[in-house]
């Protein structure tokens, strides 16, 4: 373990360390400090608060920025490798989410949805961290990332809906989850989504003709990377300040919502590892399918959860779990990859 994490920037490093004292940083803000929420709430627009609105739009930048959009003909032309990845991202992983979420937080209908946005929106940033360290194929990785960047700007909204209004009623659960229209989470993808995936594509196109790729990759990405990470601290803070009390509250409730996010981050990495094995794909391709379809796009669930349900809500609040779940145990499944290597692909 002390080998991967060494490889990590500092800030990479310590992402659950910082995670964890942004929440109690907020929970401290919106405990201990009168009238925190009243100023944090000064700053909205209609149902949009405007620093978070900021926070979520920024998170998302810097990996439409870092994707190597020149390469998805590449994926494209490995027509059983681009189908694997469908199946496994866009069936394999919603679905299980959602079993997950019914089984365990079904009578949490708010937890259950922030849970089911986290396993529809899939991961278009973190995921280059993990095959890197886990020595897939990066030229895969890049590819497939722009490809589900693409697909979740597109399908997101259809997906959400789906999954959110219309198939919990199929499963006894009629009434118990908030209805929302197509429409109102396609206009939270475009804003979240849509409008940084335009950002991050016209600044690789503007400066790319001005300077090298090999410094667009070596020295801008690298500059541009921790703002993710900022963005979503500082998202943290200003979310559970609003709601500090309640969450002193309920500690339960996070082990709750983390439970099944353990399961699913397993399994998911585990079905699809054999999964792309099965099919013929090498180590190098079945590492890159397994941790693109195991990682979750958490910016993503975090805003569209806050734009259609609210900041207090427990979506929003399920959401804000994910990335504290995933970061610790997607890094031991790096080590799960490489010992995977040495047993089932002994000439790699």
């Amino acid at each position: 373990m002390s080998a991967i994490t060494s490889k990590l920037s500092f800030l990479d490093r310590y992402l659950t360390v910082w995670i964890f004292a942004a929440m109690a940083a907020g929970v401290g803000l919106g405990f201990f400090v009168p009238g925190i929420e009243g100023f944090i709430n000064r700053f909205q627009i209609g149902t949009t608060n405007i620093p978070i609105a900021a926070g979520l739009m920024l998170m998302m930048y810097p990996p439409f920025a870092k994707v190597r959009y020149e390469e998805l003909p590449d994926v494209f032309q490995d027509k059983k490798v681009l189908a694997l990845s469908l199946v496994q991202n866009w069936i394999v992983g919603p679905v299980l989410m959602f079993a997950l979420a019914i089984i365990f937080l079904h009578d949490k209908p708010e937890y259950m949805v922030g849970l089911i946005m986290i396993g529809l929106a899939r991961c278009i940033a973190m995921v280059i961290v993990w095959n890197e360290l886990a020595k897939g194929s990066t030229e895969y990785a890049a590819g497939l990332v722009a490809f589900n960047s693409i697909f979740q700007v597109l399908f997101f909204s259809a997906y959400a809906w789906v999954f959110i209004t219309v198939l919990p009623p199929v499963f006894g659960m009629s009434g118990a989850v908030v209805d929302i229209s197509i429409r109102q989470i396609a206009e939270s993808v475009f804003i979240y989504l849509g409008i940084p995936c335009m950002a991050g594509v016209l600044t690789r196109v503007i400066m790319l003709r001005f300077v090298s790729k090999d410094w667009y990759h070596t020295r801008f990405v690298p500059k541009i990377g921790p703002v993710t990470l900022i963005a979503l601290l500082f998202t943290i803070v200003v979310m559970f300040s609003l709601k500090g009390k309640l969450i002193i509250g309920i500690p339960l409730d996070v082990v709750r919502i983390a439970i099944p996010l353990l399961l699913y981050f397993m399994l998911m990495f585990v079905i699809s590892f054999f999964m792309s094995r099965r099919l013929g794909a090498n180590y190098e391709k079945s590492a890159t399918l397994s941790f693109t379809a195991a990682s979750n796009n958490f910016e993503l669930a975090i805003a569209v959860a806050v734009a259609v349900y609210g900041i207090n809500s427990g979506a929003a609040f399920a959401a804000v779990i994910g990335p504290l779940v995933e970061v610790p145990v997607m890094i031991g499944l790096v080590n799960v990859a490489l010992l995977f290597q040495k047993r089932y692909f002994a000439a790699a």
